[in-house]
């Protein structure tokens, strides 16, 4: 008998650095949430030398279906305020997926709150990160390392101003 096997394992706080595939996958390494069909995931690259992050969870969902992540934000050297008090500097994509957030914040204000476009929710909102993200290094979109590109404000919310005219 043939065949393929997907198998993940939990996030490396869960199961310790010592627990590992022998001949692992690289572009299979998403985790969870993160292969939910209707969450964002967000992928992290280094933003000083457009690279994606080496940590950085890719491949498709167990279905082979969707490809995550659905975009990437810088998430290698991010200063930001520290436990305790000061500043420090971070590395993961629980530093990039704050990006996300916030931009996504600022959309649905500008959608919902003050009345742009009353329809920005989920999948609306997904769908327009997703369009709006920028596509460099002649690569195809989407795809397993970058998603549909890197998160830009600006270019999503001039396709929302364009679509609702």
């Amino acid at each position: 008998m043939t065949g393929t096997f997907n198998i993940w394992l939990p996030t490396t706080e869960e199961v310790g650095r010592v627990t590992s595939f022998k001949i692992p996958t690289i572009n299979t390494t998403l985790t969870l949430p993160s292969t939910a069909k209707k969450v964002i995931t967000v992928g992290a690259y280094n933003s000083r030398i457009n690279a994606i992050a080496d940590f950085s969870g890719r491949g498709y969902t167990r279905s082979n279906v969707y490809i995550k992540p659905d975009l990437v934000a810088p998430g290698v050297g991010i200063t930001t305020s520290k436990t305790g008090g000061g500043y420090d500097t971070f590395t993961g994509t629980s530093f990039a997926t704050p990006f996300v957030a916030g931009v996504s914040a600022l959309l649905l204000e500008w959608g919902i709150i003050n009345e742009n476009d009353p329809f920005l929710y989920g999948q609306r909102l997904k769908s327009f990160l997703r369009k709006g993200a920028i596509r460099v290094n002649n690569e195809e979109y989407p795809n397993q390392r970058w998603g549909y590109g890197f998160l830009c404000i600006k270019d999503t919310l001039d396709l929302l101003e364009k679509y609702n005219l």
